[in-house]
Parts: structure tokens; C-alpha cells; sequence
């Protein structure tokens, strides 16, 4: 039995911290998205889901497979992306 349904999907994991955290009430969420999403579109997605998530977007960081990114990159199947909220303290 295929792993996918449709070929053109691809499963990632996202790592969730602080803000992030607390909205979804978890640290990790698997998704399957279309290939040729990137990183950003993972936001947008989380969005979606929850709104008051959008006035992060300017300061928030990503990072595929504990690399920083630039929210245009592509992710590819089995990816880990991260999005890192600012964090306060020193």
C-alpha cells in the first residue's frame, strides 16, 4: 500500500517553541503539504489555523533540519523546520 495518496505530497515535521508552543498546546506537528512548499508557506498554514499568530511572522526565524533558512527555501520530504519566535531574557 503507497505511503501517499497523492505523489506529489510530501510529509515534514514542524518543531513548535514558545509562542508557537502555547497556541498549539504541543511542541511537534506532522504535516503533509504539496511539494514545492516552502518554508514560509508552513506559517502561512499555521496561520490559518490560528490567527493571532500573524504578528509574529516579521520576527519569527526558520530552520530545516537545524539550519538557519531563508522563508523562501523549498522543503523537501522527511524535513524537520523549526520556527523560532524571538526569544526574550539574556
Amino acid at each position: 500500500m503507497p505511503m501517499f495518496t497523492n505523489p506529489n505530497q510530501i510529509q515534514v515535521k514542524i518543531k513548535l517553541f514558545a509562542i508557537f508552543q502555547e497556541v498549539f498546546a504541543t511542541d511537534e506537528i506532522h504535516l503533509e503539504i504539496e511539494s514545492g512548499t516552502t518554508v514560509s508557506q508552513i506559517f502561512d498554514h499555521l496561520v490559518t489555523q490560528q490567527p493571532s499568530l500573524e504578528k509574529w511572522r516579521s520576527l519569527t526565524r526558520y530552520a530545516i533540519n537545524l539550519n538557519f533558512a531563508e522563508p523562501h527555501t523549498l522543503l523537501n520530504h522527511g524535513d524537520e523546520v523549526a520556527l523560532l519566535p524571538p526569544v526574550s531574557g539574556g
